[in-house]
């Protein structure tokens, strides 16, 4: 089993694992997507501790630009084709090796990543063949927690995980959800 204390970079997929994989597209065009604020709140509780956040994803959607910058993730990458040559060049300006990374993804175009990283993870709503790859399942599905869940599991691994709710508490930690 992995060692969860050796992650340093948390990159995810957005549709499926930061949403719940369905297109809202306006008359006018423009994207609407959903985000879950426990996910917001994780991602912004592992960027306190020093982990980085990368977000690599096939579409390209305003919002996902919004929300990435709301929760200030240190990669925003969108319309990525080769998902694996972009973790590549974060990897490489980290300075970190390919088993410090979790992805979590939820279909086919994940797998080329989830088959290197240290920790690969999905959300409960995954395709069979990424089940079938990865070292954990959520209990949640993309949108409704999963990434949270996951970051829970790795942050009370890495941390004194009540120490780092009193720091929250304490006013220490700048959250947004």
């Amino acid at each position: 089993m992995i060692d969860l204390k050796n992650i340093k970079l948390l990159v995810l997929d957005v549709d499926g694992v930061l949403t719940d994989g369905k297109l809202f597209i306006g008359s006018d065009g423009e994207e609407y997507k959903g985000f879950h604020t426990q996910d917001g709140m994780g991602i912004s509780l592992a960027r306190y501790t020093g982990m980085k956040v990368a977000i690599i994803t096939g579409r390209k959607s305003p919002a996902v630009e919004k929300r990435a910058n709301e929760l200030k993730i240190d990669y925003i990458y969108q319309g990525i084709h080769d998902k694996l040559s972009v973790l590549h060049d974060i990897v490489s300006d980290l300075g970190i090796t390919l088993d410090e990374v979790c992805y979590i993804g939820d279909d086919i175009n994940d797998l080329p990543i989830l088959q290197v990283v240290g920790y690969p993870a999905a959300p409960a709503n995954a395709v069979a063949p990424v089940k079938a790859q990865v070292h954990y399942v959520a209990a949640a599905n993309g949108g409704e927690g999963a990434v949270r869940e996951i970051l829970d599991r790795m942050l009370a691994e890495q941390y004194d995980y009540n120490s780092l709710l009193t720091d929250y508490l304490n006013g220490l930690v700048t959250i947004t959800q």
